[in-house]
């Protein structure tokens, strides 16, 4: 027999009520909505070969950085998703965290990462993205978020998996990267893990 949760708690509407929260995280890190003052980093993260190599769409002008941010407030202001920039408290731009694709009537979000390289190797992501997540599984009321990456990017999944989303499996040829498809790990965290 099969076991059924208790239904996702979430309600349309409750999330574009307010304005995007801030999040405090561990080690002084705050999470906070992207600002235009963000573009240069943010244009300039693309130039990165580890980002460049995991993440096929990128911005190519400070102009589209601006539309990106546009399109980060819209998502939040039509309950789409939600995009935060990683930051030391009251300083500089570390990284990326974003939940996408919210389905309230499942309860579920897809989670989305990447950190700059001065910064890595600190536990920034694996950080942003518990604090994330808790959020997003607590006050906010998810049921199940869930994230994809590469099987070659091993940094991804000891993220993934440090932040408490469990490897559920293998989605075979299932992303196109600079060269070429991959197998994509699928990982999950569900309220109560």
């Amino acid at each position: 027999m099969t076991a059924f949760s208790t239904p996702p708690t979430i309600v349309a509407g409750t999330l574009a009520a307010g304005p995007q929260p801030v999040l405090s995280a561990p080690g002084d890190l705050l999470l906070r909505p992207w600002e235009a003052a963000d573009a240069g980093v943010f244009l300039d993260a693309y130039s990165d070969p580890e980002i460049r190599r995991w993440h096929t769409r990128r911005p190519s002008s400070a102009e589209q950085v601006d539309e990106w941010f546009e399109q980060y407030r819209r998502d939040w202001a039509q309950e789409l998703g939600g995009h935060w920039a990683v930051t030391r408290a009251g300083g500089a731009v570390l990284g990326r965290i974003a939940l996408r694709g919210f389905d309230f009537s499942d309860g579920v979000a897809v989670c989305a990462y990447w950190v700059l390289p001065a910064a890595r190797g600190a536990g920034v992501a694996s950080r942003a993205l518990t604090a994330v997540s808790d959020w997003a599984l607590g006050q906010a009321g998810f049921h199940r978020l869930e994230l994809d990456h590469s099987t070659g990017n091993q940094a991804s999944c000891r993220v993934a998996t440090g932040s408490g989303f469990w490897l559920e499996g293998t989605k075979r040829s299932a992303a196109v990267h600079a060269d070429g498809r991959h197998d994509m790990h699928l990982h999950a965290r569900v309220r109560g893990d």
